[in-house]
């Protein structure tokens, strides 16, 4: 099978590694330090049970997905039209695009861009850093849960066979905004304080906090009809047990002073809250928070 990875960060990375190592054809499709580096000497993978250099190919043109039958589509959300306009023209006409992205929207969005071709949305369960250009660090997980599509039994199988435990669900969307839950109560947090989860949550009153965005979040999801799956409170507890060491994907861009993925975060809960008549103001001092430290580092 022929892969692209459209936004090859930490996520795409990991997984486009897993599937090279396997024997797919890959290309990353990234910034071009990350690309360079990965031409020159494959990308290294980073794992506390391997650390192994994977050849692969890699390239700044969107137009490295032609031909690719599997496209994970790793951009942030905040990118997801347009990057999806400019794989539009290079797509094969059964190719499926997978998206792996924060949020619970992102899959509807790129559908709308691309109206003619298989969509599906993938929900991730995994802690990756990079650790510089050409160097992806695994701390932990890894899973997928992916919706049903003409091709995600055979891409599921794939994935498995790469050593990437995935499942094919029909509630999908029940799982993004599980998994939005689990993004509300830590990365605005770890953010701010810079800490990780581990490390956060022995903070004075940091539990209290969490335990107020995931009601704020939950009562969101039910207004919206959205049935979520498993022990909510549970998953949230388990983060940073099974993910001390990891510092949220916002904290990441902030303290690159990249732009980060808050508005399709805490900033989602708020605008659906404010629609639906549902309170959320734990999740709007979050959002504003980080946005006041996204202004700051623009300055």
């Amino acid at each position: 099978m022929k892969v692209a990875v459209m936004g090859a960060g930490a996520v795409g990375c990991y997984y486009g590694a897993m599937l090279a190592r396997a024997g797919h054809e890959v290309v990353l499709i990234g910034r071009p330090s990350h690309v360079e580096a990965v031409r020159a000497n494959g990308l290294r993978l980073e794992t506390k049970t391997f650390d192994v250099q994977v050849p692969l190919d890699a390239s700044t043109e969107a137009s490295a997905v032609q031909g690719a039958d599997l496209v994970l589509f790793c951009v942030k959300s905040t990118d997801s039209e347009s990057a999806a306009a400019q794989i539009k023209p290079h797509l094969l006409p059964d190719a499926l695009v997978l998206t792996l992205q924060n949020g619970v929207d992102n899959d509807e969005r790129v559908r709308a861009a691309l109206p003619s071709h298989d969509v599906a949305a993938a929900v991730v369960y995994v802690a990756t850093e990079m650790a510089g250009p050409g160097h992806v660090k695994h701390h932990g997980r890894g899973e997928l849960v992916i919706a049903p599509s003409r091709r995600s039994e055979e891409v599921a199988q794939a994935l498995i066979a790469a050593g990437v435990p995935t499942q094919i669900s029909d509630n999908v969307r029940g799982a993004l905004w599980a998994k939005l839950v689990l993004n509300c109560a830590y990365n605005a947090l770890s953010a701010v304080s810079q800490l990780p989860y581990g490390e956060l949550v022995q903070g004075t009153g940091v539990t209290d906090v969490i335990r107020d965005v995931v009601a704020e979040c939950l009562a969101v999801a039910k207004a919206e009809g959205v049935v979520i799956p498993g022990d909510v409170d549970a998953a949230v507890r388990a983060i940073a047990q099974t993910m001390p060491s990891q510092y949220s994907s916002t904290a990441q861009d902030l303290a690159r002073g990249k732009r980060s993925e808050i508005d399709h975060l805490n900033g989602l809960v708020v605008r659906r809250g404010e629609a639906l008549g549902v309170p959320t103001p734990a999740n709007r001092v979050l959002f504003v928070m980080v946005k006041l430290l996204e202004g700051k580092q623009q300055k």
